[in-house]
């Protein structure tokens, strides 16, 4: 199966920026259905045709074009595999970046191959998803992290590509951690002081804001005053659900202490760095223009229902350099409802459960927290 790759690119670039110059949860599943249905044809038959891999999985299981394949039709592929092989769809000196996956000593990361087009599309995605949840002009930011994470520019951790992605959002920036993760008390302070009332974003990984900023101002037993900013975070929970520290605890002990009082939680993974799930005010996940979520059955993987518990499928509109347009990831979830969230947004959304048993740990709050033990 041969296409013109020429005319097939073209159609494919025009539908995704006729995408970025629309609101990203402002179209009905059904509208949105038509026009991933077509972008996903074009990405699934680029694939077949650029990575050897990824055509001999399609062939394994049968699998076989037609020109009205729905988007839950189309195959998806494990997210391990991007641990055990290369899967790339570009050629070695169309390489522009490679990201790996955030894990513990000892687990093989996926890499995941970037080239420039498939970069830029990231960070505009990224942008339009995030900026309408912020605002769109640019905020005094601080990175509860440290600056060392950024250290390698070519390999690129998951932590580390978090960190860059959200950080363009933001002015001024600070790393309020240390090398040694210990809050830069004093210039967390001129920050504060050189910013009062002026509002104020804030990024981290769940983990590390609880473990490196909560914990050790609650120890000394005051807190900066951080009232008025708003805290994007993203990461595992399995660490603080252990510790008994729900979504509720957290965001309550934020908001007691610091006086955050506008958190969002967002949900996403290298292999489909961009696509990122952004948290409404009502507690729900939601899947914009440019990204789909299936649930899959956990035995014959059927399309689950409104409100069933089964594995999460992610589809992206992103990935040209690498097959990681449709993968199966190794999370439950629940969808919980389509076009009618309190919050206003349109299509779908829902809530992660966890991960599934015997799999391995792999966001980069859990990878870290996990290291700590």
């Amino acid at each position: 199966m041969k296409t013109n790759s020429l005319i097939t690119k073209k159609s494919l670039n025009q539908l995704r920026e006729d995408l970025l110059k629309t609101s990203p949860y402002s179209l009905l599943n059904q509208d949105k259905q038509k026009i991933l249905n077509k972008i996903f044809q074009i990405l699934t038959k680029h694939h077949y045709e650029s990575c050897a891999e990824y055509q001999k999985i399609l062939n394994s299981i049968g699998f076989s074009f037609r020109d009205d394949l729905l988007s839950s039709e189309f195959p998806f592929i494990p997210v391990r595999l991007f641990k055990e092989y290369e899967l790339k769809s570009i050629k070695k000196n169309d390489i522009f970046k490679i990201m790996n996956s955030s894990g513990t000593s000892g687990q093989e990361l996926s890499k995941i191959f970037l080239d420039k087009e498939t970069a830029s599309i990231q960070s505009k995605t990224l942008s339009k998803i995030l900026l309408s949840f912020i605002g769109k002009s640019r905020l005094p930011m601080i990175i509860v992290d440290s600056e060392e994470v950024l250290k390698n520019k070519h390999m690129f951790s998951a932590r580390g590509a978090g960190i860059l992605g959200f950080s363009m959002f933001g002015r001024d920036k600070i790393f309020a951690l240390d090398k040694n993760m210990l809050p830069n008390e004093n210039l967390i302070a001129e920050f504060l002081e050189r910013y009062s009332g002026q509002r104020i974003l804030i990024f981290g990984f769940t983990f590390i804001i609880w473990q490196h900023l909560f914990n050790y101002f609650s120890e000394k037993g005051s807190f900066p005053d951080l009232s008025g900013s708003i805290l994007v975070h993203g990461g595992g929970w399995k660490k603080l659900i252990s510790e008994s520290v729900t979504t509720d605890v957290f965001k309550s002990s934020l908001m007691k202490n610091f006086g955050i009082a506008e958190v969002h939680d967002y949900y996403g993974m290298i292999e489909q760095t961009g696509s990122i799930y952004m948290e409404c005010e009502f507690g729900h996940l939601h899947s914009s223009i440019f990204s789909d979520v299936i649930i899959r059955d956990h035995y014959d993987f059927s399309e689950k229902s409104i409100g069933e518990k089964g594995i999460i499928q992610l589809l992206s509109i992103i990935p040209t350099s690498y097959p990681g347009h449709s993968i199966l990831t190794e999370d439950e979830g629940v969808l919980l409802g389509v076009d009618d969230c309190k919050c206003g947004r349109k299509g779908k959304y829902f809530k992660v459960i966890g991960r599934i048993q015997n799999a391995e740990i792999r966001g980069c709050s859990d990878t870290y927290a996990a290291e700590l033990v």
